[in-house]
């Protein structure tokens, strides 16, 4: 298995038509519907890193800025901003296209964590990942704060053992 690997090689992109049957009452594409899309996407993008089977572990705070319309076209792309030992953060973003009316905008925005396991569903190890471009290490830079963040919250790590948040906390004397 390769050491590493490039972030561009994990892009994954997965385009969806918002149906009647995804929609509520007004209309509009069902969080649940929207979530499961996200899921699968960041799932193939953490395999496509890793080269084994993933399992999620995480997703934060996905927010509904704005309504995904019947009729829209959804796109969403996934890729991972960094690897750990066996887990990976990928970033998601998700776009919808009014084609007709020819207007696209932004709507969400995520980090989900999966972790890539064997055939008898244990961790195994990633190969590292690289980024190369501008945004991919700006990603790749946040990604250790966010996950410090994701343990503690979790009750997984100690505040002040999360060497990155020391100053979200407030947990260092020098200061």
């Amino acid at each position: 298995m390769a050491k590493e690997k490039f972030a561009k090689e994990s892009v994954t992109i997965m385009t969806e038509m918002v149906l009647p049957n995804d929609t509520n009452t007004l209309n509009n594409l069902m969080g649940g519907r929207l979530m499961h899309w996200m899921d699968i996407v960041a799932a193939i993008a953490a395999q496509k890193h890793s080269n084994r089977i993933v399992v999620t572990a995480s997703a934060d705070s996905i927010s509904f800025k704005q309504p995904i319309n019947l009729g829209n076209v959804v796109t969403l792309k996934a890729q991972v901003t960094r690897a750990f030992n066996s887990s990976m953060e990928v970033y998601i973003e998700v776009t919808a296209e009014d084609i007709p009316a020819n207007k696209k905008l932004t709507t969400h925005r995520a980090f989900f964590t999966f972790v890539a396991v064997d055939q008898n569903g244990r961790p195994i190890e990633i190969p590292e990942l690289v980024p190369q471009t501008e945004e991919e290490i700006e990603l790749f830079d946040g990604a250790l704060r966010r996950r410090q963040l994701r343990l503690v919250l979790a009750k997984r790590m100690k505040p002040e053992d999360a060497q990155e948040l020391k100053s979200i906390f407030n947990l260092d004397p020098a200061k």
